[in-house]
């Protein structure tokens, strides 16, 4: 499988819930696909046919999702997908395992973790770095005392 033909996949996979609401019975003809969803999903087309109708489904969605983005947005995701492709498998192991544990958490904590996120983002590239250092300096402890005042129900 070609590079292209896997950041389909990724895509399709990262669409999130919304195929879950799909007939996953049914099989989509590659005719029914819209010319659009067709050039975007051509590197999958030799297989269509014997793809499961839950993934054809979820790959529609992520071709109609791609097909949606801004050349800005495309070029985060591609650069994003390429990161995710340098990862070791263990590291890729440890982010779906943090990705996971942010979904549990309430909304309300959820939309602070983004918030802190954001502010972050807009620190300097020099403060960015002393805040990492001093993280990665941290004894293990210390790190946990700041993770459980920060997280709810971490205690």
């Amino acid at each position: 499988m070609n590079r292209r033909s896997i950041f389909i996949l990724l895509l399709a996979i990262l669409t999130g819930p919304a195929w879950a609401a799909a007939d996953e019975g049914k099989a989509i003809p590659w005719e029914q696909l819209t010319p659009e969803q067709q050039r975007i999903l051509k590197p999958v087309r030799q297989q269509w046919d014997q793809l499961p109708p839950r993934r054809q489904q979820r790959l529609r969605q992520g071709a109609e999702r791609w097909s949606k983005l801004s050349p800005r947005e495309r070029r985060l995701v591609k650069k994003r997908f390429k990161r995710w492709q340098s990862l070791s498998p263990r590291q890729r192991e440890m982010a779906i395992k943090r990705f996971n544990r942010f979904r549990k958490l309430p909304p309300a904590e959820q939309q602070r973790l983004r918030q802190r996120y954001q502010w972050f983002r807009k620190l300097p590239r020099e403060k960015q770095r002393a805040l990492r250092e001093r993280w990665r300096k941290m004894p293990p402890r210390e790190r946990m005392r700041q993770l459980q005042r920060r997280l709810p129900g971490r205690r």
